[in-house]
Order: structure tokens, then sequence, then C-alpha cells
């Protein structure tokens, strides 16, 4: 059997709750992000539905960076005029 027992968090280090609470922030630094991202996009500028983009977000870490990597579509630059 597993004997290690869960911790309490007032039983956790100082770099424990700092790192936990780091990534924690990290992970919501990463929705937000791509949440607002999703939000001022046109549906042709995303790969799939901004809903299940908005769903995938949702889980942790894996989400966002997906929507990020494969998410947006990639649109040819606009050719510029020559001057």
């Amino acid at each position: 059997m597993n004997d290690t027992k869960k911790k309490k968090w007032s039983e956790l280090s100082g770099p424990v709750k700092a790192a936990s609470i780091f990534m924690g922030l990290v992970q919501f630094g990463l929705l937000l992000a791509a949440l607002a991202d999703i939000r001022k996009r046109n549906a042709e500028e995303i790969n799939g539905s901004k809903a299940m983009w908005i769903g995938l977000s949702f889980i942790n870490y894996v989400g966002p960076i997906a929507y990020f990597v494969k998410g947006r579509r990639q649109l040819p630059a606009a050719e510029e005029p020559a001057a």
C-alpha cells in the first residue's frame, strides 16, 4: 500500500508553498490569455470552433498551450503595396 500521507497546507515548507502558488498563477494566466484571445478573434481565425477551444482551455496547462500552438489559424500575410 501507499504509505504517503497527504500533507496539510500548514505542513508544507515555504518553498513548496511558493512554488504551488506560482504554478497556480501561471495556469490561471494561461487560461485568461487563451480565453481573451479566443474572444477577440473571428471564427475564421481559429482552427475548429470557438466553443471547443473555450472548453479545452480549462484543461490545466495543456488546453491553453494547445490553443496557442494549434488553435490559431495562420493567415497569409497581406502583401504590402510597392512604394
